[in-house]
Formats: structure tokens, C-alpha cells, sequence
């Protein structure tokens, strides 16, 4: 039989950490959980197509995971920066590129510029 708590939510004897989880904050709202990036199944794709019999540790997963996030926000930051500057709201591919050839070194912004081009014009052309 259900029993009611202080916060109003129901909670049965066997499922009482499920019925936790979904408990209601102060205006009656569901809580959010905190999302983190996570880019793992991707730098294993990666991984797979450039070397398909190495493998890879969850610690150094990790750290690549971090390696992406961290600069997934530096082009961010830098491409908002880039569009505060002439006085845009809107981020385009063209901040992008600029904040790519701006953050990273000689060839790697060459190949990135080039990449990026290549799946912008994939995109455009599939809608």
C-alpha cells in the first residue's frame, strides 16, 4: 500500500528509490538532473576508423572527453566573442572558422577549416 511523504509525493515499500528520484521541489516543478557533455561514442568511432584493433582505457577516455569539451568552449567563447565584436546575436559557421583559424596552430586549423567546409556543405545540401 502507497504511503504519502512531507513533500506530497507517493512512495510504495518495494520502489522507494525510484520514488525518491522523482520528488518535487518547493514550487512543485520536477527537478532537473545537471547535464554533462559527454563525447565518448564519437572519440570511439574516431578511434575506430583511424585504428581498428586499438582499443582505449576508460582513463584515457577521459581525458580525450575533457581535451574536446575544453575546446568546444574555447571556439565557442571565441566565436561569441567574434560576433559580440560586430555586433551580431547569432552565431554563424563564419565565427566559427575565424574563432578556428584563430585558436589552433598552422596545419591542424588548415585541416579543421577544411573538414568543417566539407560537413557545412553536406548539411546545406541534405535540407
Amino acid at each position: 500500500m502507497p504511503e504519502l511523504t512531507s513533500k506530497g509525493t507517493t512512495i510504495s515499500k518495494k520502489g522507494f528509490k525510484k520514488a525518491v528520484a522523482k520528488t518535487q521541489n518547493e514550487e512543485g516543478k520536477k527537478r532537473k538532473k545537471s547535464r554533462r557533455d559527454n563525447y565518448s561514442i564519437y572519440i570511439y568511432k574516431v578511434l575506430k576508423q583511424v585504428h581498428p584493433d586499438t582499443g582505449i582505457s576508460s582513463k584515457a577516455m577521459s581525458i580525450m572527453n575533457s581535451f574536446v569539451s575544453d575546446n568546444f568552449e574555447r571556439i565557442a567563447n571565441e566565436a561569441s566573442r567574434l560576433a559580440h565584436y560586430d555586433k551580431r546575436s547569432t552565431i554563424t559557421s563564419r565565427e566559427i572558422q575565424t574563432a578556428v583559424r584563430l585558436l589552433l596552430p598552422g596545419e591542424l586549423a588548415k585541416y579543421a577549416v577544411s573538414e568543417g567546409t566539407k560537413a557545412v556543405t553536406k548539411y546545406t545540401s541534405s535540407k
